[in-house]
């Protein structure tokens, strides 16, 4: 009986130590991240500002267009599943007026999972260029999307864009990472998902968001 009462005490110490320890992590982890959270938030907005800066370099500013439950995040997946319309920010210019957007698209067809990049297109329909922001595509092969295709979409006017293997002929056809045809698909597929939305939401919006 002694046997099991010491038993029973060493079960409850061990049980409020593994206790305490779990609390003192907890509140350490809760304390690490209220210093890191707006340090990191910050970080997060620069970025942004610099990949809407890389995309329409001529505006003044950028603004959110959608709430987070807007519009932007349905639109193309019910043509396309492979891709998804993440943000909207309009560009403006010095005196506030809207010039153009930066679409944040993702496609999720990528041969090593997303790919999500920034696009800034015009009131006119012109592709600025875009800018990747997420990729994990293979050493050598798809990586070299920021050197081949990224280049490539800069002041471009197309109704949708095709790629090549045998060299673009025109201003709707991109050249084709050699090696890597899923994600030249996937980015090409990302930039037509991005036209798709301009033409059938922000083209089309009541008041007139783009300029008639």
């Amino acid at each position: 009986m002694k046997n099991a009462g010491n038993e029973q005490r060493a079960m409850i110490r061990d049980a409020l130590v593994l206790f305490a320890i779990t609390l003192v992590a907890g509140l350490l982890l809760g304390i690490v991240y209220d210093i890191t959270k707006e340090p990191i938030m910050e970080q997060k907005a620069k970025a942004k500002a610099q990949a809407c800066k890389n995309v329409f370099s001529v505006a003044s500013s950028f603004e959110p267009l959608f709430e987070e439950d807007g519009p932007s995040a349905h639109f193309v997946a019910g043509l396309d599943s492979n891709v998804s319309i993440d943000e909207v920010m309009q560009a403006l210019d010095a005196s506030g007026n809207v010039i153009g957007y930066v679409i944040t698209v993702t496609d999720h067809e990528g041969y090593g999972g997303d790919i999500q990049f920034s696009m800034g297109i015009t009131l006119e329909r012109t592709v600025n260029g875009i800018s990747l922001l997420s990729i994990s595509e293979t050493p050598g092969l798809g990586m070299k999307a920021g050197d081949v295709l990224v280049p490539q979409f800069t002041d471009r006017t197309a109704q949708q864009f095709t790629y090549t293997k045998s060299g673009a002929a025109n201003d709707s056809e991109i050249d084709a990472i050699s090696g890597a045809t899923i994600t030249t698909n996937a980015v090409v597929n990302g930039v037509n998902g991005g036209l798709l939305f301009f033409d059938g939401v922000l083209a089309e919006m009541e008041g007139g968001a783009v300029n008639e």
